[in-house]
């Protein structure tokens, strides 16, 4: 039985913990440009718009897809629209496509103003891969192999932030790539989080998730790895940005590389420490909000390095 989904429903369904991620390349790779010498606010607003819509409709796809395959029939989290009833399965495909519609057209508008037109491959590419993550005949986010993984790291780390950068710059240097990849590794860590959540039931509906594969410890170790892994790459780029270069500024600039250094490290311990101890099933929901919270937290400190270191 289909219940008329309410307002708040729609909003629970949009995942809104999941868009600080989504936001946090799009202000790593504006602020990268900045650094760059040239930046543009209506194109970082039209970069944000097309990350924010295209985040939505992943969650409204996978909302449709888990649901008619049943994966969400016995989760852990908050009910979804489709597997709890609260909407019809043909309403939030329809969602779904509306977000990833107004993403291309917002997509459209920044690819005209730069005239980089091979973005419009790339952002094919991006809602191909947000739709059979769950949806198609055989979804890549069922197999476990990896694969899920790799697209969260090109299309919400790579794609995104060096994106953003190179649409305002037409350039885009390695250490910026390095920033990409530190935000690529947070967004896996965060599909982490989310998957260890609902270990059980991906159990039991056969989604063969990564975490499912490493088991219960392994997956939280992976966790702590990937944040970790994320802060030394975020130093590294953050380094080669300029902040080593001169040798009459290089003390400030290692001093700027341990505060955030610091910064980063105490950070973590916020979403982390329920991962640690073994917190299970709906308790670990507020790590996954503090791990979206976290990547802002850490976007923001980049940005405000790059901007004024």
């Amino acid at each position: 039985m289909v219940s008329m989904a309410r307002a708040t429903d729609w909003i629970e369904g949009a995942r809104l913990r999941t868009l600080p991620e989504a936001a946090s390349p799009v202000i790593v790779g504006a602020a990268a440009a900045y650094r760059l010498g040239s930046w543009s606010l209506t194109r970082t607003l039209l970069a944000l718009l097309v990350a924010l819509l295209l985040q939505i409709g992943v969650n409204y796809a996978n909302d449709y897809s888990d649901g008619i395959r049943g994966a969400d029939d016995n989760r852990q989290g908050p009910p979804r629209l489709t597997g709890g009833g609260l909407a019809t399965p043909k309403s939030v495909l329809a969602a779904a496509l509306g977000c990833f519609a107004a993403a291309a057209v917002m997509g459209l508008w920044l690819v005209a103003l730069t005239g980089q037109w091979f973005f419009i491959a790339l952002g094919v590419l991006a809602v191909a891969a947000a739709w059979f993550y769950t949806g198609g005949t055989h979804p890549y986010g069922y197999m476990g192999f990896g694969l899920s993984e790799l697209m969260v790291f090109v299309f919400f780390g790579l794609f995104a932030t060096v994106g953003t950068t190179y649409t305002q710059t037409a350039r885009a240097p390695w250490w910026v790539w390095c920033l990409a990849s530190a935000m690529g590794v947070l967004s896996i860590a965060l599909l982490m989080i989310n998957n260890i959540r609902d270990l059980p039931t991906d159990r039991e509906a056969g989604k063969r998730t990564v975490a499912v594969r490493l088991g219960n410890v392994g997956s939280r170790a992976a966790y702590v790895a990937l944040v970790l892994a994320g802060i030394m790459v975020s130093l590294i780029g953050t380094a080669g940005a300029g902040l080593l270069e001169d040798s009459t500024t290089s003390d400030r600039g290692w001093w700027i590389l341990i505060v955030l250094a610091v910064v980063l490290l105490v950070g973590a311990t916020v979403p982390a420490h329920r991962v640690i101890r073994g917190d299970t099933g709906r308790s670990l929901i507020p790590s996954l909000r503090d791990t979206g919270l976290y990547t802002l937290g850490w976007a923001l400190a980049l940005a405000l390095v790059l901007v004024l270191a």
